[in-house]
């Protein structure tokens, strides 16, 4: 037992101690390897320079193009009450024996001309809606209404309007969109099961 013991005592203190093929490997870089391994550091930290003033590029020119962005959205309830007011006004049966009625819509109209002129010149834009085919990225369906006269998907009806913000989605457009009538699906199943 004290043989064994021995024998891997001898076996540690040898692998202890170093080979000379170690010793050949662990030798010191020569110059052209040193030379070649700057470079190369020094080639990997411009591209990583090189990388970080793009990102820093991109950043800004999305912070000044879209820097406005949440101010813009704020700004459509402004132009949706407006034109809630106006609607109001109009169809208001105590407002419409009065004579100045008329003038004061006039002047709403201008006022929400010149915010739709804004919006314009600041790559604001109105979606449009009526008789489109419904994409979920830039409507949102709210409604079904039956009607056989347009293919089933159309939108027929926009309860608010929807705005881009350059090539963003300020706000989606609040939309009805059309669907078969459940005659017409009854009818279109019986004639599937009567051609079978």
């Amino acid at each position: 037992m004290s043989n064994l013991n021995d024998e891997d005592k001898v076996k540690k203190e040898e692998s202890k101690i170093p080979k000379k093929e170690e010793k050949e490997e662990k030798k010191e870089p020569t110059v052209e390897e040193k030379l070649k391994n700057t470079e190369d550091k020094l080639l990997r930290s411009l591209a990583e320079l090189e990388n970080q003033r793009n990102r820093f590029e991109k950043d800004l020119k999305e912070a000044i193009d879209f820097g406005g962005f949440n101010f813009a959205r704020e700004n459509l309830s402004i132009l949706d009450n407006l034109q809630r007011a106006y609607i109001s006004i109009k169809n208001d049966e105590t407002l419409k024996n009065n004579k100045d009625l008329d003038k004061f819509l006039k002047n709403i109209e201008i006022i929400e001309k010149d915010l739709l002129s804004i919006f314009k010149k600041n790559k604001i834009e109105k979606i449009n809606t009526l008789k489109k085919k419904f994409d979920p990225n830039f409507h949102q369906a709210m409604t079904e209404i039956e009607d056989n006269k347009v293919e089933p998907g159309t939108i027929v009806q926009e309860i608010q309007a929807g705005y881009m913000f350059g090539e963003r989605l300020l706000r989606p457009s609040l939309v009805s969109v059309s669907k078969k009538s459940d005659q017409k699906i009854k009818q279109n199943k019986e004639k599937d099961e009567k051609k079978s």
